[in-house]
């Protein structure tokens, strides 16, 4: 069995377990998004049948490690809002909890635009076509991280509205403690212990 479908008596898709190959790209408000999605895991349904996160891995050591994962909680009618990801790519990783701050125009709309961007012949024009999409649709700023970056720091960031980070709490490999307040810029105001 390479997929199994879990559906409500009345038929309303509820849960997906799939390999890689047959997994199911993602719908919302009857839309189904246009892409390949070559992850394994599990993806659930609310009673609308949009799809509401799930549970994905990849990973490969062939040419070049590279691997990830995340378990994913969907805001209604929209993307991950919360989520903990571990990510690794040319040595580099990365493991957090994460907090999104999404808009209340419906995911549909950017999956009906993208959708119809993407049935253009490859090239040019479909490039800007789904540059444009993307530029119309509400940004999805990261609020909260709290993991360990790249750099193998242990890390708390808070960010604004915009996405900006305004607090970040750090403790480097070696041990080195910081706390930074960044003004809108991204500029360190105020640093404990000071430099």
């Amino acid at each position: 069995m390479q997929r199994l479908n879990v559906v409500d008596a009345n038929g309303t898709l509820r849960f997906v377990l799939s390999n890689k190959d047959r997994m199911h790209p993602g719908v919302m408000d009857g839309v189904t998004i246009n892409r390949p999605r070559p992850v394994a895991g599990m993806l659930f349904f609310n009673d609308e049948g949009d799809e509401v996160g799930g549970l994905t891995f990849t990973g490969t050591d062939d040419n070049g490690r590279r691997a990830s994962s995340g378990l994913m909680f969907d805001q209604l009618k929209q993307d991950q809002t919360i989520g903990i990801t571990y990510d690794e790519s040319n040595g580099q990783r990365t493991a957090a909890l994460r907090v999104w701050d999404r808009s209340e125009q419906p995911l549909s709309d950017l999956i009906r635009g993208l959708n119809e961007a993407n049935a253009l012949p490859a090239g040019p024009q479909r490039d800007a076509a789904v540059t444009a999409v993307r530029a119309k649709s509400p940004p999805g700023p990261t609020r909260l991280f709290a993991g360990k970056t790249p750099d193998r720091a242990a890390q708390v960031g808070l960010a604004d509205a915009n996405g900006k980070p305004r607090l970040v709490l750090k403790v480097e490999a070696d041990g080195t403690a910081s706390i930074d307040f960044l003004d809108a810029d991204g500029k360190t105001i105020q640093r404990i212990p000071s430099k």
